[in-house]
């Protein structure tokens, strides 16, 4: 026991000692961060009455310029980004995007990346330069498909705003919505119209990350709200007809894992 308590009091004198650390500041304290996406971010929606976004504005005192509109797609964003641009230019320091889940909900295709044609192309390697035949692939600009709609909308951002950071974040996990008779949407456990899992549209996300350079936080995985149990469904506007829209507990649990996860991301450049 004595030998334990010097031990103790050796430790809390070099404690004393020590020269105290440097404070550090959250890279996205008082920035600008414009928000772009559906009704979980959409300021008028009723399912809670604080979004994650009014969290981070408390905690990290982020000026939010949210551009989020209930029930939209991907193919939105290009629409956000240009009225981010007519109304703040460039007087911004970065843009995150959450959207996705109602492509899923809509049945919007997954679609391909790439379209891929062969043509000619001057090369030399390890020998003298000479036309040579490959294959060539771009983007799909597909409107009408999930990835054709993200790569037009990442196309238009980061051309619309080279310098600017720019972060996706993955659908949440959904369960069921039964807002009338005319908007019944079963909940993830089932295959939407076009015969894809949820599980497809949220992998897409974490895909473009790689394609478009563009980080990535998995919200799907790390948030922790999962609304097809039952004990989870406090989170959850309404229990029995909201198992969509996170209600402000829900939106505080977002808040905080994506607090955390941005310390790992400059805000600026």
């Amino acid at each position: 026991m004595l030998k334990k308590t010097i031990s103790l009091v050796f430790f809390l004198a070099l404690a004393v000692q020590a020269s105290p650390q440097t404070l550090f500041q959250h890279p996205w304290q008082g920035k600008r961060v414009a928000y772009f996406g559906d009704s979980i971010t959409d300021p008028r929606n009723s399912g809670s009455k604080k979004k994650y976004w009014n969290f981070l504005q408390e905690w990290l005192g982020i000026t939010p310029y949210v551009y989020g509109v209930s029930g939209r797609q991907w193919n939105d964003i290009p629409r956000q980004a240009e009225q981010l641009k007519s109304e703040h230019g460039d007087d911004f320091d970065a843009i995150l995007i959450f959207i996705g889940t109602n492509d899923y909900n809509a049945g919007v295709p997954i679609g391909e990346w790439w379209d891929e044609t062969t043509t000619e192309v001057m090369a030399g390697i390890h020998k003298p330069k000479a036309l040579e035949t490959r294959r060539q692939r771009v983007p799909a600009m597909n409107k009408n498909t999930y990835r054709g709609r993200i790569n037009i909308a990442l196309d238009t951002v980061k051309r619309m705003y080279p310098t600017k950071q720019i972060v996706l974040l993955t659908p949440i996990h959904r369960a069921n919505f039964f807002a009338n008779d005319k908007n019944w949407q079963p909940n993830e456990s089932y295959q939407n119209e076009c015969g894809e899992y949820v599980d497809a549209y949220v992998s897409s996300v974490k895909e473009a990350g790689n394609i478009w350079a563009v980080p990535v936080i998995d919200w799907n995985a790390s948030c922790g709200l999962f609304p097809l149990q039952e004990e989870q469904l406090q989170y959850f506007a309404k229990p029995d007809v909201d198992q969509l829209h996170p209600n402000d507990k829900g939106q505080e649990r977002m808040a905080r894992t994506l607090m955390y996860q941005l310390l790992s991301l400059p805000c600026t450049f």
